[in-house]
């Protein structure tokens, strides 16, 4: 009996190309796993399909839409995971869950391998790999595109060559991953850095330039969770998905970034994240007015270095599980409303409520009604800065 490799799928070019190519170079049986993260504009019924067209013996489509919303969209919200303080890691955030079903599938189709499309110069071979050895280290990995060598043009000649259904081509060699939290467009010209992004690489926004009356937004959450928009209960991908529409008709979420990536090389990559933009900055305003600053400060540290371990691929590391302990703590009063103005690519707080409100508006007033007692201040100064006019004496004897 055949082995059988169970297959990240996309429906691109690597990944389509994958599928005979693995049959010839390993006599295997390939069954497809296409996970549907609430990647607009794309047909999942076709793209199952697709791989049955490309020779798989299974091709199975996983619904995911809500879990990988609620489960991996959310906890990167609540730690404003920003990779380099702008990615809101697009891709980082799917592989953790792609790889659970990947496991998933081969229990049910008797998998031995499983295979990926990603290349030896990408950060997602270590994502998928990682997440495997945490999961299901007995299964065996194969790569394609980096064990054997596999070059872009190559792959789009031998899709041309054996007429695989793929829409990429010489004419388009851009590549595309998006999900529900945004979308990464690579390669083409795109990989000369002086070369500006144009409008047809953009499919989440519009152009921030065109002009077009603002849209004003109420987000609520509750404990850091997004759970309506202008007063409607919504489930977490509703959320993202509804704000993506109003924030990306802004132009809201544009990123156009040289980023270094976890194999020691730069990269040019260029995002649409609107929904993910919004949010973040919008939770980001909820924790200035709930969390108490000392948490806040030390959170941020933690935030940074959240976003770096599931950038890198370590999603399931006992380290990400302790820093979630953290942030779960810290998102305990994050509730609230946060009202937005979506407008020329921005995404601006102009309100803030919450009955978990630190601010108080007698103590920062600077009218009448103020409770702040200003007499304490000048021994409040004297003592804080004790520490440095001692240092400064210590130092001025010895120049």
């Amino acid at each position: 009996m055949s082995e059988r490799v169970v297959l990240a799928y996309s429906g691109g070019l690597d990944t389509s190309v994958a599928i005979p190519y693995l049959a010839e170079k390993m006599g295997a049986e390939v069954v497809c796993v296409a996970v549907d993260l609430g990647q607009g504009g794309e047909d999942m019924a076709a793209i199952q399909q697709r791989a049955v067209d490309c020779g798989a013996v299974e091709s199975v489509v996983v619904d995911a839409k809500e879990e990988f919303a609620a489960d991996f969209c959310v906890p990167a919200l609540q730690a404003n995971a920003l990779y380099m303080d702008r990615y809101p890691l697009v891709s980082s955030l799917s592989r953790p869950l792609i790889v659970k079903h990947l496991v998933s599938a081969a229990k049910r189709f008797g998998g031995t391998i499983v295979s990926h499309g990603c290349t030896g110069k990408g950060n997602d071979q270590v994502r998928f790999e990682a997440g495997l050895a945490a999961l299901a280290p007995d299964l065996r990995v194969v790569a394609p595109a980096r064990d054997f060598a596999w070059t872009r043009d190559k792959a789009i000649e031998y899709a041309e060559a054996k007429g695989l259904p793929i829409e990429t081509s010489k004419k388009n060699p851009f590549s595309i991953d998006q999900n529900l939290w945004g979308r990464a467009v690579e390669t083409g010209f795109l990989e000369d850095i002086w070369n500006g992004p144009t409008e047809d690489v953009y499919s989440y926004t519009g152009d921030p330039a065109e002009p077009r009356e603002p849209d004003e937004v109420v987000i609520t959450f509750e404990q850091g969770v997004p759970v309506a928009i202008d007063g409607r209960a919504l489930t977490p991908y509703q959320v993202v998905d509804e704000l993506n529409r109003r924030a990306g008709a802004h132009g809201v979420g544009r990123i156009d970034l040289v980023e270094d990536r976890l194999v020691g090389i730069k990269s040019r990559e260029v995002y649409e994240a609107p929904g993910a933009v919004a949010l973040i900055t919008a939770h980001m305003e909820l924790e200035n007015v709930t969390v108490e600053r000392d948490l806040a400060r030390f959170k941020r540290g933690v935030d940074q270095r959240w976003g770096e371990l599931v950038y890198d691929g370590l999603w399931f590391s006992p380290l990400k599980s302790a820093l979630d302990a953290l942030i779960a703590e810290a998102q305990k009063h994050v509730s609230g409303d946060i009202r937005m103005t979506l407008h020329g690519g921005r995404a601006t707080v102009t309100g803030r409520r919450s009955e978990d409100s630190l601010y108080d508006f007698s103590l920062a007033t600077y009218d009448t009604g103020d409770t702040f007692d200003q007499s304490l201040a000048k021994g409040f100064v004297q003592l804080f800065s004790l520490p440095t006019k001692i240092a400064a004496a210590r130092d001025a004897k010895k120049g």
